[in-house]
């Protein structure tokens, strides 16, 4: 020590220099000792090279482990990581449209059939990199993505996850779905392998599919093998089916026959969540993992394996499969350091939806043409309930989304149309969750400002107190914010607005006032509450009565507040005399143009009972053209519906 403090500067220097390459020497040696004690952590080997040699230092027990679910980790599927050998924990989620199982803050893609009726491979690509840079952004590496069994009955009620009932035009949406999602950091798990085609009776032996050899390669089989030999993707999900006797997850011919024999697999495959329904039968007939937990794969099958009922050369085997996919996809190397309550939706990435929806959409007839809108259009009813806030923007199950920001089409509609066209908005039919249709502009006038609808004043609280940061007036109160600020100046969550105006009763009688809203609303009219929905809650809808009299205006008090979360508040109500389905008709009836958007509801779980709109739905279409000859129709559908209607629009 002594010593260096009478060393000279320019020595000091050279020293200094010297010390910086030998601690760049001695981090290269701890790497390189690392890599000796380690050695699949060499990135500079093959991923099979990596595998073997973690495998080689594995436990029976640290093997067993990897093949089944673990402890809860906030995502839907956990595989426990390995912190002795260094392997990193799997955490998957759902699933094809996007970031599921109500994780908040993503973007709901369009429905991938939609995606399947663009036929570009390129969009679909694109599609897959948003699924993948989000599901990767939430802290996702095995995206249960995406959903490629084939529609062979057009009620199944997972049509709309699905990419049609084509096997090449499936397979290769696919193949590049999977190219997206694996090029963002997580790797892909494609599904349901195979022949999975209905909800009803499912993971049940009565629903057992027979099926030929031939129907299996030329039907079920070929997206797979698109999804193996140009996706490269990394894991597979059996089906809950059951196929000529045994069920999917333990159907050695296909398993062990056709994927990872014929058609050259060598990732895993996982059992969707509850589909294991044996120990030795399954272990032995290919199937790698058992999800979510491990009723077959813990306990019982380490008993198989101490009975030799399942070798340990197929356990090596099972284990091998899932190393070499989380090397192959780089899970080592770049472990994931996302969480799940990271904002990830873009703006970029809500395009992607927009032009896969935009494109996806097909002219089934135009006659006029009455599309596009012509400019002489001066005045057009939206109809629907699927245009309102009830509007149909996905599936039920493991595909749904909760979307960050939604637009509905009445609202895309009148944003469009500008101040030169009058959009009128009627459900023309019950609303799903009980709220009636929106008071029209044109009855309100608000107490500040000119025009019409109801004056706001907005507040960076959640009760009305405090500044009023922003003030407007707004034509309607029938608005869906999501996750975004209302206004300039205002908070994207937690925040109040207060409407004030006057209400013009069209007619004389017992009105029926509808408020559905996240969180709070209430309405109060001559000072007098007639609806409270007050409180923190999802969508609600609550309801009053009162009675009003034609010609004599009243004062009219909406307040709302958003305390977190989604936000959407929509003031419905009931006129007398006239029913949500008549109301439409003579919203048709007083516009240049109608156009009415008609649903069928699709979900994991239950099939539908036809292909036929709801007789409601029906009917309305049929009374709205015979109200307006100048009638088109938007079906929102994930597959084929009857349109009795047909001959009586000019646009569907």
């Amino acid at each position: 020590m002594r010593r260096w403090k009478r060393t000279m500067l320019p020595i000091v220097a050279a020293l200094l220099l010297v010390g910086g390459v030998t601690a760049s020497t001695a981090g290269a040696t701890s790497t390189q000792a690392g890599a000796a004690a380690r050695p699949w952590a060499n990135a500079a080997l093959t991923p099979d090279q990596r595998a073997d040699a973690l495998l080689a230092q594995m436990t029976t027990a640290e093997k067993l482990t990897m093949l089944h679910g673990g402890a809860s980790c906030g995502y839907v599927g956990c595989v426990d990581g390995n912190t002795r050998l260094g392997i990193p924990p799997l955490h998957l989620q759902d699933g094809p449209v996007g970031a599921g199982d109500g994780f908040s803050n993503v973007t709901q893609m369009a429905a991938p059939v939609a995606g399947a009726a663009t036929w570009d491979t390129s969009l679909m690509q694109s599609y897959g990199q948003v699924l993948g840079s989000e599901q990767w952004g939430k802290g996702t590496n095995v995206v249960l993505a995406p959903t490629i069994n084939i529609v062979r009955d057009p009620r199944w009620g997972r049509a709309f996850e699905s990419l049609g009932e084509d096997p090449y035009l499936t397979g290769q949406m696919g193949a590049a779905d999977i190219q997206g999602i694996q090029s963002q950091g997580p790797m892909a798990q494609v599904k349901h392998y195979a022949v999975y085609n209905q909800e009803s009776n499912r993971n049940n032996s009565s629903d057992n599919a027979i099926v030929s050899d031939r129907a299996e390669r030329e039907i079920y089989t070929p997206a797979f093998e698109a999804a193996v030999k140009q996706g490269q993707v990394d894991s597979v999900m059996c089906s809950y089916s059951a196929i000529n006797g045994p069920f999917a997850c333990e159907n050695g011919p296909l398993q062990n026959g056709i994927l990872k024999g014929d058609l050259g697999f060598t990732g895993f495959i996982t059992s969707d969540w509850g589909a294991t329904h044996s120990t030795v039968a399954s272990a032995n007939n290919g199937l790698d993992m058992e999800m979510p937990g491990q009723d077959y794969y813990g306990t019982a099958l380490t008993n198989a394996v101490n009975s030799g009922q399942v070798s340990i050369a197929t356990i090596n085997d099972h284990v091998r499969r899932i190393l070499l996919s989380m090397f192959r996809q780089g899970l080592f190397d770049n472990p994931n350091t996302g969480n799940t309550n990271a904002v990830v939706t873009t703006a970029a990435h809500a395009a992607v939806s927009q032009q896969v929806a935009e494109e996806g959409s097909v002219l089934l007839k135009n006659t006029g043409p009455v599309l596009p809108v012509a400019s002489t259009v001066h005045s057009l009813a939206v109809i629907g309930d699927d245009a309102g806030t009830d509007a149909m923007t996905q599936g039920g199950g493991s595909a749904g989304v909760n979307p960050a920001h939604l637009i509905t089409p009445y609202q895309g509609i009148k944003s469009r149309a500008g101040s030169g066209t009058t959009v009128t908005y009627a459900p023309g039919v019950a609303s799903a969750d009980g709220s009636l249709p929106p008071v029209g502009s044109q009855y309100l006038t608000p107490s500040s400002g000119s025009g019409t609808g109801l004056f706001g004043q907005y507040h960076n609280s959640t009760d009305l107190s405090g500044a009023v940061v922003a003030s407007r007036v707004d034509s309607a109160v029938d608005t869906v914010y999501g996750g975004a600020s209302p206004a300039a100046g205002v908070n994207a969550t937690n925040w109040s607005v207060k409407w004030t105006g006057t209400l013009a009763p069209p007619t004389s009688g017992s009105y029926t006032f509808s408020l559905n809203s996240d969180d709070g609303s209430r309405l109060f009219i001559n000072g007098q509450q007639i609806v409270n929905n007050w409180g923190d809650h999802g969508p609600t809808t609550k309801t009053g009565t009162v009675t009003l009299t034609a010609g004599q205006p009243v004062s009219i008090e909406v307040d709302y507040y958003q305390g977190g979360g989604g936000s959407n508040v929509s003031l419905g109500w009931q006129v007398p005399g006239q029913s949500a389905h008549d109301q439409a008709v003579a919203a048709a009836r007083s516009s240049d143009l109608a156009v009415v958007f008609v649903s069928n509801f699709e979900s994991e779980g239950s099939d539908l009972g036809s292909i036929d709109l709801s007789a409601a739905q029906n009917t309305l279409v049929s009374d709205v053209a015979a109200a307006n000859p100048n009638t088109v129709v938007v079906v929102n559908s994930g597959s084929a519906v009857t349109m009795p209607w047909a001959g009586s629009v000019r646009g569907i």
